[in-house]
């Protein structure tokens, strides 16, 4: 397909506005970094800075191991430190539900870097000054949320706290307050539904216009975001980005495209061939692989090459929405370390939860991917609202046998037996030492 020249033109621009940050963000770990300094001194060394490009590392990648080894052998928070400690302001770190918590210092510049990337969120999603805007979650280290509640705050939003407070006291206030915007995982908007419906309270006719979803994948599965904006009467928009990275997308709207912010990421991706490829290579059908990450603007503690484990589809023609960044298709499409293979089939936990949540009447379900005989099945456990639940669970076995040619067992457990989740949910087990667990 020919490529508009306006919009060939509007990225020529965007990637040498890259390339300048880019030169300016190596040229200071160069410097004054430890970690990037004794990762890149061969080609620190014999590149000028002002020419520099990501291809110049072709062998060089950061990966979250190497981040927490570091941070062991150099406690408490690693050398990837561009200044001072003293310079540091903030400190947050992630969930640790794949082993130790990873440690994140920012400075302040770090951190006002962190909000002008959810400010663009939110301008992809259509939110602004004129927004009341909710956020159901309890603040704690996970820096996500911390993010989005200040950067909605100097959008000149009015942003309200749901830190502390239970799911029905949560949706009293969204009432009370007359919320335009709710900000949480999308695992928690089919919770916070649920208890809506239990309550008698009618979300489709609410105030809500929009749901933003970060933490876990989901809003960009076709069938959850219907979930959410059928429940709602709102659209859906996701939201992907790492205590490492910081918020490097989000959806636009159109479709399921998920953009990323090419102002202030370099994106790659690692085919299955080991190709390492830039979203210049990308043609209109799109590219697959794993994503990989340069921030550009966390000065105080970057990461370059950043091997993230998210698949995606990356793009480059042109969206409807009119911005000119990349994007993946179908936002992340799974974790490179959570595929597993079910009877020679490579299967995805959000491919799974996809097709659960066609059925409006499951409520809540686990998965457990187990060995028997030396091959792998899948149990599913599921809640389902009403008295058709074997019918059901039935349905379901069905419609997952014709996608992806595996017969699993769905069992029907007692409504509220399955735990509820707030923050990132763990609704899938590995049950035998070859899976993760």
């Amino acid at each position: 397909m020919q490529m508009p020249e306006d919009y060939l033109a509007a990225r020529a621009a965007l990637l040498e506005r890259q390339r300048s940050r880019l030169a300016t963000l190596l040229s200071c770990v160069a410097e004054s970094n430890p970690f990037y300094r004794r990762k890149l001194s061969a080609d620190l060394g014999t590149v000028s800075t002002s020419s520099l490009s990501t291809s110049v590392f072709s062998s060089v990648f950061t990966t979250k191991q190497e981040l927490c080894q570091d941070q062991a052998e150099h406690p408490p928070y690693g050398s990837n430190l561009t200044f001072a400690p003293e310079v540091y302001t903030r400190i947050h770190q992630t969930s640790g539900t794949t082993g130790e918590p990873l440690r994140w210092l920012d400075t302040a510049d770090s951190w006002q870097w962190w909000l002008d990337c959810w400010q663009e969120i939110y301008r992809l999603a259509g939110v602004g000054a004129k927004d009341r805007v909710f956020f159901a979650f309890s603040f704690g280290p996970f820096i996500g949320f911390w993010a989005a509640f200040e950067a909605a705050q100097q959008l000149g939003a009015l942003c309200i706290p749901g830190g502390g407070l239970a799911t029905d006291q949560r949706l009293r206030a969204i009432e009370q307050h007359a919320v335009t915007v709710l900000v949480c995982t999308p695992t928690y908007a089919l919770r916070l539904a649920q208890r809506a419906a239990d309550m008698q309270i009618d979300l489709a006719s609410g105030s809500v216009q929009r749901t933003i979803h970060a933490g876990e994948p989901g809003a960009s599965v076709p069938a959850i975001a219907a979930r959410i904006e059928a429940a709602w009467g709102a659209s859906c928009y996701d939201h992907v980005g790492a205590t490492e990275l910081g918020a490097w997308g989000g959806s636009c709207g159109i479709d399921d495209h998920v953009h990323i912010l090419e102002e202030q990421f370099v994106a790659e991706i690692i085919d299955s061939n080991g190709r390492i490829l830039t979203a210049a290579d990308a043609s209109n059908e799109g590219r697959q692989g794993e994503l990989v990450l340069t921030n550009l603007g966390r000065l105080g503690s970057p990461v370059i090459r950043y091997r993230t484990g998210d698949l995606v589809d990356l793009r480059v023609d042109p969206c409807a929405c009119g911005r000119a960044e990349a994007y993946a298709k179908g936002g992340v499409l799974g974790r490179k370390d959570d595929m597993v293979v079910v009877r020679g089939v490579n299967i995805f936990p959000s491919a799974l939860e996809g097709m659960v949540r066609e059925f409006a009447e499951i409520e809540e379900f686990q998965v457990q991917v187990c060995k028997q005989r030396e091959m792998a099945d899948l149990h599913f456990e599921i809640e389902v609202r009403g008295t058709s639940g074997k019918q059901v669970a039935e349905a379901l076995a069905r419609l997952i046998q014709q996608r992806i040619q595996v017969k699993p067992t769905v069992e029907l457990v007692p409504r509220g037996s399955l735990p509820r989740y707030e923050m990132k949910s763990r609704r899938f087990r590995y049950i035998d030492s070859d899976f993760q667990s």
